[in-house]
């Protein structure tokens, strides 16, 4: 079942996107070859809890973080390491939550870290843009697969797969809601888009194929050629005119 959201729950999920949105900016100068993905890890729950607010992640169906930290092949829930330690050329993707009175809001940005070859920087280029090419399905009316089609007409057309295993999904009161947002399909499909609906809709592609696999820790997901994969995500509300980005920091238009 879809719950859309009134006024005012809408109005709380703004307070904790702010926040969300403010880290994934504030990481673009954390983020440096030589520290771990647990110093990330830190610097977001740390943040999180200076606002009152609870990292969403920690203790979601067991996780043990506040923030999921994915390096180069993989996909998304790379559990943060202090042995992990970041290297020049190396991308790193961060997907971090906090919620807010019993209200949460999703978003992930993939970085270089450092100076990155063209191809690491392309593919979180075009990750980044395949999100904003598709907010303009994000309107009442439009199918639900109407989103992810753009997505994957986006993301095939500069040579990247789609993941299939790992889609976006509704959020509110609880972090993983109706509706699944694909990034990938026909379009036409599915629900219509009605104001109220709040979406985590969140591109992941792959240098190489689209197959992934699941590590031994039963969380982090890799791609099986091992190739790069990249994640971008926002927390969107659908309304009456045009949607909004409530995870997206005011001083980047474009995000980080």
């Amino acid at each position: 079942m879809i719950i859309l959201k009134n006024d005012n729950e809408i109005g709380m999920m703004k307070i904790s996107g702010k926040v969300t949105g403010s880290i994934l900016y504030e990481l673009r100068t954390v983020i440096k070859p030589g520290i771990s993905t647990a110093d990330i890890n830190r610097y977001v729950e740390e943040r999180i809890c200076s606002e009152g607010m609870i990292p969403s992640f920690k203790g979601y169906n067991g996780y043990p973080a506040g923030a999921c930290v994915s390096v180069n092949y993989e996909i998304v829930h790379g559990i943060p390491d202090e042995g992990r330690i970041l290297q020049e050329g190396d991308i790193v993707s961060v997907d971090i939550g906090a919620t807010y009175k019993g209200w949460v809001s999703d978003a992930a940005r993939t970085y270089p870290v450092g100076t990155v070859s063209e191809k690491a920087g392309h593919i979180i280029e075009v990750c980044r843009d395949s999100f904003f090419g598709c907010l303009r399905y994000c309107t009442e009316g439009c199918r639900l697969s109407d989103i992810g089609n753009a997505v994957q007409r986006k993301a095939e057309s500069e040579g990247y797969s789609v993941v299939r295993d790992f889609v976006g999904h509704g959020i509110g009161r609880d972090m993983h809601e109706d509706p699944q947002v694909k990034n990938y399909g026909a379009p036409g499909k599915g629900p219509r888009l009605l104001k109220g609906m709040v979406l985590a809709i969140e591109p992941m592609i792959n240098e190489g194929g689209h197959e992934t696999e699941v590590l031994a820790n039963n969380w982090t997901a890799v791609t099986i050629d091992r190739k790069l994969s990249a994640h971008y995500e926002n927390t969107v509300v659908i309304t009456e005119g045009a949607p909004e980005v409530i995870t997206l920091d005011e001083r980047d238009e474009r995000g980080a």
